[in-house]
């Protein structure tokens, strides 16, 4: 085995080239992972358009930015992601991979790696497609843009892991991500815009996990966010994915479920 290969790093890396071939080769999940997140988006932009959104401060385009990246993290990497890790499980090839040098932590970041970049490239081709087709001026806090995606990226994979564990075969993969997937859409202001939720719905679907993503690329481009609701998005978030880990490092199923 080769310098490369026996480090950590070259270990990951080439568990994530074996998987993206696979990736390649699965229509399925190409499907998936790229066409769903460019189309949904631009779907709903009708119904956006008939929202009244003068008094919460926000334009079409805030609206959509940000939501198009949230079906990109649902799609490209949440929902391919738990078929990838049942499937592999299913397949006895992630008992196998426990086998070998391989530690814990570097075949699932290995096997999530492809639909991870997959993700991260999509934020950026919605970002600049979004702007330039929906008038949205250049983010005035790039920065808190990056966290939302990066914190959104931690998320989905973390979420997939715990959704395969709950997830008999791939045939049921879309099946049990369908919630997460409805939830997040309806009530994270991926298609309906937080503020124009009833008041007592509201701060409940605050805490939804991926609406601090949502709030943080919405602030990336608006620039008006508080460094109270910055805080509070990253707390939500940090939460949300120390929870996941921890269920994941207790619960997560190595063989196939029975």
């Amino acid at each position: 085995m080769s310098g490369a290969v026996a480090t950590p790093a070259g270990r990951v890396m080439a568990l994530a080239r074996a998987e993206l071939t696979l990736f390649i080769r699965s229509k399925g999940l190409i499907a998936t992972a790229l066409i769903v997140p460019l189309v949904l988006p631009f779907s709903v932009r009708s119904m956006v358009e008939h929202m009244d959104l003068k008094h919460t401060g926000l334009t079409v385009g805030l609206v959509l930015l940000p939501g198009a990246i949230g079906f990109s993290l649902l799609f490209a990497v949440y929902s391919s992601l738990v078929g990838v890790f049942v499937g592999r499980r299913e397949e006895l090839v992630l008992k196998r991979l426990r086998t070998g040098e391989l530690r814990d932590a570097e075949i699932l970041t290995g096997s999530a790696l492809p639909a991870v970049i997959t993700g991260l490239l999509q934020a950026v081709v919605l970002a600049v497609g979004c702007t330039a087709l929906l008038d949205v001026p250049a983010p005035r806090a790039p920065y808190l843009a990056v966290l939302g995606v990066l914190l959104g990226l931690a998320l989905s994979t973390f979420l997939a892991l715990l959704t395969a564990n709950a997830t008999r075969t791939t045939e049921s993969a879309q099946v049990t991500s369908l919630p997460l997937v409805l939830v997040s859409v309806m009530g994270s202001g991926m298609a309906i815009p937080r503020e124009l939720l009833p008041h007592q719905l509201a701060p409940v679907c605050d805490l939804l996990p991926l609406s601090p993503v949502i709030t943080l690329v919405r602030g990336g481009w608006s620039g008006e966010l508080s460094s109270h609701d910055v805080l509070g998005a990253l707390a939500t978030g940090g939460a949300w994915i120390a929870l996941a880990q921890f269920a994941v490092r207790r619960w997560f199923r190595w063989e196939p479920r029975r």
